[in-house]
């Protein structure tokens, strides 16, 4: 039995939204064929996370450094170590996010910066940082309306890089990832797009 982490990164309705017709085929395939897993769902926008800002950021190195915390640090320190530890104890982990303006949403932002915890997710050496996060599983779920694949768009895309390399920053080697796109740029082939996409998310779930 795996212990799978689905976290959702966007809050439109399902009728609206892309990335969330993904998450949710992903979810119904992999629920239906892997009905031995605990399943445990996270919805970013319903956390209501409070921003990474310098108490956080004072409170995560006095506790990697096992210093006493002020009770403001302490709080915000508590509620990132609270996903953090989700995050740790999960095998599988799947994330289902949109592109917006060219990034995350902010949400799934402020999620990944609780996961950046040097001496638990990364370690920093003379040789630069070391991920020390090992034998997981993620998959990432995106859709975006452009094509970001190639050609110059592509260096402009920087949300499936921004959570890839933090992933690979882990240590995260294992990264399955389930794309639609191009679908607000070519209204003629938007449903057959949407369509197809689904079906691979739908497909790569039975087999994740």
């Amino acid at each position: 039995m795996s212990t799978v982490l689905f976290v959702k990164a966007n809050n439109r309705p399902v009728e609206q939204a892309v990335s969330v017709k993904l998450y949710e085929a992903f979810l119904k395939s992999y629920v239906a064929s892997h009905p031995e897993d605990q399943v445990t769902e996270l919805d970013l926008f319903q956390a209501h996370l409070p921003y990474l800002d310098a108490t956080m950021i004072n409170g995560a190195y006095k506790f990697s450094q096992s210093m006493p915390l002020t009770p403001e640090e302490k709080q915000v320190t508590d509620i990132a170590t609270q996903y953090l530890d989700q995050f740790m104890a999960a095998d599988k982990i799947i994330i289902g996010f949109p592109l917006w303006n060219l990034g995350v949403p902010a949400v799934l932002h402020t999620y990944i910066d609780y996961l950046n915890r040097a001496g638990t997710t990364f370690q920093y050496t003379s040789e630069g940082p070391i991920g020390l996060v090992s034998g997981k599983k993620v998959a990432l779920l995106n859709a975006r309306g452009g094509f970001y694949s190639e050609g110059d768009a592509a260096s402009s895309e920087m949300a499936v890089n921004f959570v890839v390399r933090n992933l690979q920053l882990f240590g995260i080697r294992e990264i399955t990832v389930v794309i639609a796109e191009g679908h607000n740029k070519s209204p003629r082939l938007r449903e057959e797009i949407i369509k197809d996409a689904i079906q691979l998310a739908v497909e790569t779930a039975k087999t994740f």
